[in-house]
């Protein structure tokens, strides 16, 4: 799955990379890390001329419950191969499509009892896109009209599978050329379901300082060399 993502473009540069306009009155957010269940607010690209800030953790329409935190902890992610029988996501792969950017993501490998975190990016891309899906929700505390967004997840490729070992699953990363076609409508879902081709690069990094309260900062990202005799595979 993917509950913990980074983002530490600035809108201009998501601006550049999207050919979007900036938000009106853009507010600028640097996550080194960033975990899904904080439910942070992200810059995300519809087929809007203009980038749209949005918060993840999906909020169907027609949500009228109390506790929207409870609700939005279980659409942080959407399974591609069956997102078109859950109610809370049905209705948007038709019309409400999205491309959330992302600057690497972080996933656990385990060996045995051991859990070992690992930040994994694009092998090509400094900025690269997750598919997702939003919806707009009208809060009814505030009157005011929600923008939030889950991430697609799809079978985890050979690469992902060394690394997600146990449910082997990954976010649904989009090629460049498959973005535009995304956003317009133009392919469906099982037609980039097939995510081998992805290239990818990772590589452990600090357990302590990803699960404590200071997680998002620079160094969470960086390559931790304190777990000798762990590594096998892809990362020996």
């Amino acid at each position: 799955m993917c509950y913990s993502n980074s983002s530490t473009s600035t809108t201009l540069q998501l601006s550049e990379r999207y050919k979007k306009l900036k938000p009106s009155s853009p507010i600028e957010f640097t996550y080194y890390f960033a975990s899904g269940f904080h439910f942070p607010n992200w810059i995300v690209a519809t087929d809007d001329e203009k980038l749209q800030q949005m918060r993840w953790g999906l909020l169907p329409h027609w949500f009228k419950g109390n506790n929207w935190m409870d609700f939005a902890s279980k659409t942080l992610n959407a399974r591609q191969e069956s997102c078109h029988e859950k109610a809370s996501f049905k209705h948007l792969i038709a019309n409400k499509r999205c491309l959330v950017p992302s600057t690497g993501f972080f996933e656990w490998q385990t060996h045995g009892k051991e859990k070992i975190p690992h930040f994994i990016r694009h092998a090509h891309q400094t900025i690269f896109s997750l598919a997702g899906l939003y919806d707009v929700w009208l809060n009814p505390s505030t009157g005011a009209q929600e923008l939030t967004f889950t991430i697609l997840t799809t079978q985890a490729n050979d690469f992902m599978s060394e690394i997600h070992n146990t449910k082997k699953r990954m976010p649904l990363i989009l090629n460049k050329e498959e973005e535009n076609h995304w956003l317009g409508k133009e392919i469906l879902l099982q037609d980039i379901a097939n995510r081998s081709k992805v290239e990818l690069e990772a590589w452990p990094v600090n357990k302590k300082l990803l699960l404590s309260a200071d997680a998002n900062q620079e160094a969470v990202q960086q390559r931790y060399s304190g777990l000798l005799g762990m590594q096998k595979g892809l990362f020996d």
